[in-house]
């Protein structure tokens, strides 16, 4: 079976959201615009990163991007943990923004060590 373009987007069980270099939304998979229904959900598309959030979540945002740098934690909210990656995107070798991507966790998560 061949997927068609980004349907993969659309079926991912986290929040996707892609901005461009200078921060503005250009997507939301299905369930970004879920999780972000109260800030306008769909409609945010078009507005900026910065907007969205508060410092100093501003200055470290702007700081990933301008040297292109990911960035990876955990957060929880109630009972649930997040992982979060914020990582720059590139088209062939020209950078393009960056993509947020938030991961429900379950309760426990194994360590498997590999043998380098």
């Amino acid at each position: 079976m061949v997927a068609k373009k980004h349907e993969w987007v659309e079926g991912f069980p986290g929040e996707i959201t892609v901005s461009d270099r200078k921060g503005t939304i250009l997507a939301l998979n299905r369930m970004a615009v879920d999780s972000f229904r109260e800030q306008g959900g769909k409609k945010l598309v078009g507005s900026n990163l910065f907007d969205c959030h508060p410092e100093p979540a501003i200055s470290k945002l702007k700081r990933l991007m301008r040297t292109k740098q990911v960035n990876v934690y955990t957060v929880r909210k109630g009972r649930t943990t997040k992982l979060v990656v914020q990582a720059p995107w590139f088209s062939g070798k020209r950078y393009g923004g960056f993509v947020e991507i938030d991961l429900k966790l379950p309760g426990k998560i194994p360590l498997i060590v590999r043998k380098p």
